[in-house]
């Protein structure tokens, strides 16, 4: 595991390091690991899970190359993860950001990191994920799958869940994925199987499905590109946003003119840039939701 610490210039910027290769756990064989950049804070930050997209395929954690800094900087640590990719990955994939929950939260000493002000971060599939779990992850099939993780009695509740350009009905996507990539049917590939064959579960793995009123809710910040024909918005992120009011589950929208999918990556400083436009709205998200 390398360690670098990261001084900035900015004003009462906050000093952070970078942990790479930080494994949090090993699943059927599989190191799984991402990178770790750690507000240098003299009181424990509030700590973000992110989830890389890619269609359940492809991705790795460098998506959050910019924003793991980004928010360092302004006292948020950031573990940007990696979890098992590929076709029949469900709900393994699912189970292994439940781990990372509960990872950050079983080290938070050591971190120092507040295991009360965990949020979850994700975009595309990874919004899928993140949402999944924010949701759902002290259910089965998803919480209690490795009984022998160092931290899996350990809850994966989080405080706050932001996604950008996130999958939240499976079954909406298979259909939609039918006309927009018929050679590349994500969804199906995802679960296995298509939805004629298994309704159930594509129902349990939609974090549609598990918004419900309860106890205790985390808050979501839902944010989607008006030009995104990847994920359309309509069946998906307006869906749950109305599935989430539904529920009394605080959720907040942030509509991105013009943009497509797949621009979270894009540098954060280029004036121009979505990810420019969404920064400040997402901190203060953070800073009234974590």
């Amino acid at each position: 595991m390398a360690v670098v610490v990261a001084r900035v210039d900015i004003a009462d910027a906050v000093e952070f390091s970078v942990m790479e290769n930080v494994e949090y756990a090993n699943h059927d064989g599989v190191s799984l690991g991402g990178t770790f950049y750690k507000a240098e804070t003299p009181e424990p930050a509030p700590v973000i899970v992110a989830v890389h997209g890619g269609g359940w395929q492809v991705g790795d954690r460098t998506v959050y190359k910019y924003w793991g800094p980004y928010l360092a900087e302004k006292g948020y640590s950031v573990f940007a993860i990696e979890y098992r990719l590929g076709e029949k990955t469900y709900p393994q994939s699912v189970q292994d950001v439940v781990a990372a929950v509960q990872y950050v939260r079983g080290r938070a000493g050591e971190l120092n990191v507040d295991p009360d002000r965990i949020a979850l971060l994700g975009d595309s599939s990874g919004g899928h994920l993140a949402a999944l779990v924010a949701l759902a992850g002290n259910e089965e099939p998803f919480k209690g799958a490795y009984p022998d993780d160092t931290y899996a009695d350990v809850s994966p509740g989080v405080k706050a869940v932001a996604t950008f350009y996130g999958v939240f009905d499976m079954a909406a996507q298979w259909e939609h994925d039918q006309i927009a990539r018929p050679a590349d049917q994500i969804s199906e590939k995802y679960i296995g199987v298509p939805p004629m064959r298994d309704r159930q579960a594509y129902f349990e793995a939609s974090p549609i499905a598990h918004a419900e009123i309860r106890d205790r809710n985390p808050s979501f910040l839902v944010v989607y590109g008006t030009e995104d024909d990847v994920v359309e918005p309509e069946s998906q992120s307006l869906a749950f946003l109305t599935a989430l009011k539904q529920a009394r589950i605080s959720a907040l929208p942030v509509i991105v003119q013009g943009a497509p999918h797949l621009w979270i990556w894009d540098p954060i400083d280029e004036p121009e840039s979505f990810t420019h436009f969404l920064a400040p709205r997402l901190m203060w998200f953070l800073k009234s939701k974590l």
